[in-house]
Protein backbone atom coordinates (compact mmCIF):
# COMPACT_ATOMS: atom_id res chain seq x y z
CA UNK A 1 0.00 0.00 0.00
CA UNK A 2 1.69 3.24 -0.94
CA UNK A 3 0.53 6.19 1.06
CA UNK A 4 1.09 9.76 -0.70
CA UNK A 5 1.10 12.54 1.70
CA UNK A 6 0.89 15.98 -0.42
CA UNK A 7 -1.07 19.33 0.25
CA UNK A 8 -4.13 19.95 -0.87
CA UNK A 9 -5.43 21.75 -3.98
CA UNK A 10 -8.99 22.76 -4.63
CA UNK A 11 -9.45 19.91 -6.68
CA UNK A 12 -9.82 18.18 -3.64
CA UNK A 13 -12.63 19.71 -1.69
CA UNK A 14 -15.11 17.23 -1.78
CA UNK A 15 -12.95 14.59 -1.15
CA UNK A 16 -12.17 15.92 1.80
CA UNK A 17 -15.69 16.85 2.39
CA UNK A 18 -16.86 13.19 2.16
CA UNK A 19 -13.48 11.87 4.48
CA UNK A 20 -15.02 14.88 7.43
CA UNK A 21 -18.72 13.23 6.83
CA UNK A 22 -18.03 9.81 7.22
CA UNK A 23 -15.28 10.14 9.96
CA UNK A 24 -17.58 12.58 11.87
CA UNK A 25 -20.77 10.07 11.76
CA UNK A 26 -18.10 7.47 12.76
CA UNK A 27 -16.07 8.90 15.44
CA UNK A 28 -18.96 11.15 17.17
CA UNK A 29 -21.88 8.55 16.93
CA UNK A 30 -23.27 8.29 20.55
CA UNK A 31 -21.21 11.51 21.51
CA UNK A 32 -22.81 14.35 19.48
CA UNK A 33 -26.43 14.19 18.42
CA UNK A 34 -26.48 12.86 14.05
CA UNK A 35 -28.32 16.43 13.58
CA UNK A 36 -25.94 18.43 15.24
CA UNK A 37 -23.13 16.69 13.37
CA UNK A 38 -24.44 17.58 10.37
CA UNK A 39 -24.85 20.39 10.84
CA UNK A 40 -21.55 21.33 12.16
CA UNK A 41 -20.24 19.69 8.94
CA UNK A 42 -22.52 21.42 6.71
CA UNK A 43 -21.14 25.31 8.03
CA UNK A 44 -17.12 23.94 8.57
CA UNK A 45 -16.67 22.36 5.77
CA UNK A 46 -18.74 24.14 3.26
CA UNK A 47 -17.45 24.61 -0.18
CA UNK A 48 -16.66 28.11 0.95
CA UNK A 49 -14.79 27.60 4.16
CA UNK A 50 -13.05 25.31 2.61
CA UNK A 51 -11.37 27.32 -0.23
CA UNK A 52 -10.02 29.15 2.68
CA UNK A 53 -8.59 26.31 4.52
CA UNK A 54 -6.79 25.09 1.32
CA UNK A 55 -5.75 28.58 0.59
CA UNK A 56 -5.19 29.93 4.22
CA UNK A 57 -3.98 27.11 6.35
CA UNK A 58 -2.32 23.92 6.01
CA UNK A 59 -4.35 21.28 5.02
CA UNK A 60 -2.61 18.24 3.90
CA UNK A 61 -4.41 14.67 2.43
CA UNK A 62 -3.17 11.03 1.78
CA UNK A 63 -3.95 9.29 -1.25
CA UNK A 64 -3.94 5.46 -1.97
CA UNK A 65 -3.98 5.02 -5.38
CA UNK A 66 -4.78 8.81 -6.53
CA UNK A 67 -7.88 8.42 -3.74
CA UNK A 68 -8.14 10.77 -0.43
CA UNK A 69 -8.39 8.24 2.52
CA UNK A 70 -7.67 11.12 4.76
CA UNK A 71 -6.67 14.73 5.79
CA UNK A 72 -5.04 16.68 8.56
CA UNK A 73 -5.40 20.45 8.91
CA UNK A 74 -4.04 23.14 11.52
CA UNK A 75 -4.15 27.01 11.98
CA UNK A 76 -1.35 29.16 12.98
CA UNK A 77 -2.00 32.59 14.74
CA UNK A 78 1.76 33.90 15.74
CA UNK A 79 3.67 31.10 16.78
CA UNK A 80 1.28 28.71 17.66
CA UNK A 81 -0.30 25.96 15.96
CA UNK A 82 -3.99 24.32 16.45
CA UNK A 83 -4.44 20.98 14.93
CA UNK A 84 -8.24 21.24 13.95
CA UNK A 85 -8.35 17.92 12.08
CA UNK A 86 -6.96 14.61 11.27
CA UNK A 87 -9.85 12.51 10.20
CA UNK A 88 -9.61 8.63 7.87
CA UNK A 89 -12.12 7.08 6.81
CA UNK A 90 -12.71 3.66 9.74
CA UNK A 91 -10.53 1.61 7.00
CA UNK A 92 -7.64 3.34 7.13
CA UNK A 93 -7.44 3.71 10.77
CA UNK A 94 -4.62 1.53 12.36
CA UNK A 95 -2.08 1.66 9.37
CA UNK A 96 0.30 4.48 10.23
CA UNK A 97 -1.84 7.59 7.38
CA UNK A 98 -2.85 9.78 10.40
CA UNK A 99 0.99 9.33 11.74
CA UNK A 100 2.00 10.08 8.19
CA UNK A 101 -0.65 13.07 8.39
CA UNK A 102 0.73 14.29 11.79
CA UNK A 103 4.37 13.69 10.36
CA UNK A 104 3.88 16.07 7.52
CA UNK A 105 1.69 18.79 9.34
CA UNK A 106 4.46 19.05 11.97
CA UNK A 107 7.26 19.62 8.96
CA UNK A 108 5.34 22.21 8.16
CA UNK A 109 5.13 23.48 11.47
CA UNK A 110 9.17 23.41 11.98
CA UNK A 111 8.99 26.99 13.20
CA UNK A 112 6.51 27.01 15.79
CA UNK A 113 6.72 26.55 19.41
CA UNK A 114 4.09 23.96 19.93
CA UNK A 115 0.80 22.62 18.66
CA UNK A 116 -2.39 22.31 20.44
CA UNK A 117 -5.42 19.83 19.62
CA UNK A 118 -9.07 19.40 21.55
CA UNK A 119 -10.50 16.34 21.48
CA UNK A 120 -13.70 15.03 22.95
CA UNK A 121 -13.89 13.04 26.11
CA UNK A 122 -14.97 9.75 24.65
CA UNK A 123 -13.42 9.77 21.84
CA UNK A 124 -10.88 6.91 22.24
CA UNK A 125 -9.62 6.37 19.00
CA UNK A 126 -8.37 10.11 19.28
CA UNK A 127 -7.01 9.94 23.01
CA UNK A 128 -5.27 7.66 22.67
CA UNK A 129 -3.70 8.79 18.72
CA UNK A 130 -2.59 12.05 20.59
CA UNK A 131 -1.29 10.28 24.25
CA UNK A 132 0.69 8.06 22.01
CA UNK A 133 2.19 11.13 19.87
CA UNK A 134 3.60 13.02 23.12
CA UNK A 135 0.83 15.24 23.60
CA UNK A 136 -0.56 15.87 26.84
CA UNK A 137 -3.96 17.36 28.66
CA UNK A 138 -3.56 20.73 29.80
CA UNK A 139 -7.50 21.81 30.03
CA UNK A 140 -10.34 20.04 30.47
CA UNK A 141 -13.64 21.71 29.85
CA UNK A 142 -17.17 22.29 29.05
CA UNK A 143 -17.64 23.66 25.17
CA UNK A 144 -21.28 23.42 23.73
CA UNK A 145 -21.68 23.47 19.84
CA UNK A 146 -25.01 24.32 18.66
CA UNK A 147 -26.70 23.47 21.88
CA UNK A 148 -25.12 20.27 22.63
CA UNK A 149 -22.49 20.31 25.59
CA UNK A 150 -19.39 18.30 25.22
CA UNK A 151 -16.68 17.33 27.50
CA UNK A 152 -13.34 18.71 25.63
CA UNK A 153 -9.88 17.66 26.02
CA UNK A 154 -7.49 20.61 25.38
CA UNK A 155 -4.19 18.89 24.88
CA UNK A 156 -0.54 20.43 23.46
CA UNK A 157 2.84 19.11 22.44
CA UNK A 158 5.80 21.25 22.39
CA UNK A 159 7.98 21.47 19.13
Amino acid sequence: MCIKIRKAVPDDITAIQKVASFSWHETYSGLIPEAIQDKFLANAYSDEFMRKRVEQTILMVAEINEEIVGFANAFTKGNIAELSAIYLYKEMQGKGIGTKLLTALLHELKTFSEIYVEVEKGNLVGELFYAAKGFTVVKEYEDVIYGHPLQTKRLVLPL
